[in-house]
């Protein structure tokens, strides 16, 4: 961010932050829910038992994991509890469902999946190419994020052990159909896994409809649930192998004592999102939809990156040219907002987004690109307080980096 003229306020005259400021950051990670804490709470005193143990202590905990299970098997729609893997959150369940799948096929070497996936996925992929000799075809995208599925049909191989492709993009909400492309996957005999760590909680889910999904990841944080807790969908008959050896836990598909506060507070968080449901599609959609509106009046040369219509109700992601979308969000940050420029697993990095140079998006565009991610615990105060600051963040940002210096730059 270019230094401001002397005697240049960026920030005089902007309206009193919001006492605890505006989270919207909500793809990154959620508030732990006050009826997820109470659920843990006891797991963390005196329900202390191992789940494993014979004796009434372990019994305890042992019902809490059960229960979990049974929580997260009614969100997804699964038909067994079995066929929940409690695992430590998103990036596990990834890595397990892509190299156990791997293990349980070692005559198959080659994965597919796309350019846009979350780097739990890609970095995984880039890791199976350099040390372990397997080949990956990484599907493109169009300009709004969406894949073309004759590609993906051309893509898979006799020796294609899986194919894995996310339900929603994390940076731009963007939805793949995931009922064609479990289709086509099936059709092809290939074993078919689905990120749904940004979907699950937003959109409702059906196993039992999916029916060609064989593997599923989630993650507890990105729910309202504590970090360090997630699970892994493992349809029944699907093989793989555990990347944890040890004891018998999880089936012998996860060995290690289960983080049965976690798991309790992973439960409670999945009954929340069921009741919450429609409030995703209504009341957070609305709030979405008055900061998205809003700000694209307001903000000369900004433009929604991605689909319009398919994608989580809670997303919008905006790119505005000419500026560092680090600057915008820097002195968002001062003004008490929390909003992020794309996955917080690449926020160190200041490349642009994956995802957006997958669409074909402009340097200019992608560079300046911010993306907003709304929760139930969002208000319509908030999204009216965000609409007023960031067009003046915008303008004076703008105003400390002439066009031709920005043309230059750029």
């Amino acid at each position: 961010m270019a230094d401001a003229p002397r005697g240049f306020n960026l920030m005089e005259g902007l309206p009193e932050r919001p006492a605890g400021g505006v989270y919207m950051d909500n793809n990154a990670t959620t508030a732990v829910a006050p009826e997820v804490v109470a659920a843990m709470l006891p797991f963390l005193a005196e329900h202390y038992g191992n789940p494993s143990s014979m004796h009434g202590f372990g019994a305890k905990a042992g019902e809490a994991v059960a229960a979990a299970r049974e929580q997260v098997r009614a969100l997804l729609g699964a038909e067994l509890p079995s066929e929940i893997v409690l695992t430590s959150g998103g990036s596990e369940s990834d890595n397990l469902a892509i190299v156990g799948t791997l293990h349980a096929h070692p005559d198959k070497r080659h994965i597919v999946t796309t350019a846009v996936e979350h780097p739990a996925v890609l970095g995984l992929c880039r890791e199976l190419e350099k040390r372990h000799g397997c080949e990956v075809t990484y599907l493109g995208v169009d300009e709004r994020g969406n894949l073309d599925l004759d590609e993906l049909a051309g893509a898979i191989r006799p020796d294609t052990a899986i194919v894995s492709v996310m339900m929603a993009n994390n940076e731009t909400g963007v939805l793949f159909d995931t009922a064609a492309v479990g289709r086509i996957v099936k059709d092809k005999g290939a074993v078919f896994h689905v990120d749904a760590v940004q979907a699950a909680g937003k959109l409702p889910l059906d196993l039992g409809e999916l029916a060609t999904v064989d593997l599923l990841s989630l993650s507890g944080h990105k729910l309202h649930a504590a970090k360090g807790i997630g699970a892994l969908y493992v349809r029944k008959g699907t093989k793989i192998r555990p990347l944890i050896v040890g004891g018998h836990q999880e089936r012998g598909r996860r060995a290690g004592t289960e983080n049965v506060a976690g798991a309790a507070g992973l439960g409670a968080a999945c009954e929340l999102a069921r009741a919450h449901l429609a409030d995703e599609h209504t009341a957070v959609r609305v709030l979405r939809d008055r900061l998205e509106t809003r700000l694209l009046e307001r903000i000369p040369d900004s433009r929604l990156n991605g689909d319009p219509l398919r994608r989580l109700p809670n997303t919008t992601n905006i790119s505005f040219e000419y500026i560092e979308g680090e600057g915008i969000l820097l002195l968002l940050d001062r003004t008490g907002v929390a909003a992020s420029s794309g996955s917080a697993c690449t926020s160190g990095s200041l490349e642009p987004s994956h995802v957006l140079r997958a669409m074909g998006i402009p340097f200019t565009r992608a560079h300046g690109s911010i993306r907003f991610s709304l929760s139930r615990y969002n208000t319509m105060d908030q999204v009216d307080y965000v609409a007023e600051v960031l067009p003046v963040i915008v303008e004076r940002l703008r105003r400390i980096t002439p066009f031709s210096a920005q043309r230059a730059t750029f």
